[in-house]
């Protein structure tokens, strides 16, 4: 009976700190998926401004944000156009369509750096 009571109250505890551990530890869990999510916004996600090389023009367009004086930057991001079906204006030189799960459509109008 007594190894019984030790063995589910020591399953429980190492669930309950598992759990523990995924919802607060800052370098694992909970923290470390929001980390990458982040990461990959700030990495994939240019704002007004930015630099971005873009992976796959013709294709599925990945633009990835870079330092303006770098040699790998191809385009600077000009203007983003919320709505579906939105085209750039002629002063841009590319654009990129995006529309993602919850039915956000908009487009991203470049300039060739």
């Amino acid at each position: 009976m007594v190894k019984s009571v030790a063995i589910v109250v020591a399953i429980f505890g190492g669930l309950a700190y598992y759990v523990w551990d995924y919802n607060t530890s800052p370098t694992g869990g909970k923290a470390k998926a929001e980390a990458s999510a982040s990461a990959y916004a700030k990495a994939h996600g240019p704002a007004i401004g930015d630099s971005v090389k873009v992976k796959d023009p013709q294709g599925e367009p990945l633009p990835t944000v870079v330092d303006c004086g770098s040699p790998e930057a191809e385009y600077k991001l000009g203007e983003m156009l919320p709505g579906k079906g939105m085209h750039c204006p002629s002063e841009y030189d590319y654009g990129i369509q995006y529309r993602n799960g919850r039915k956000f459509n908009y487009t991203l109008s470049f300039t060739k750096v």
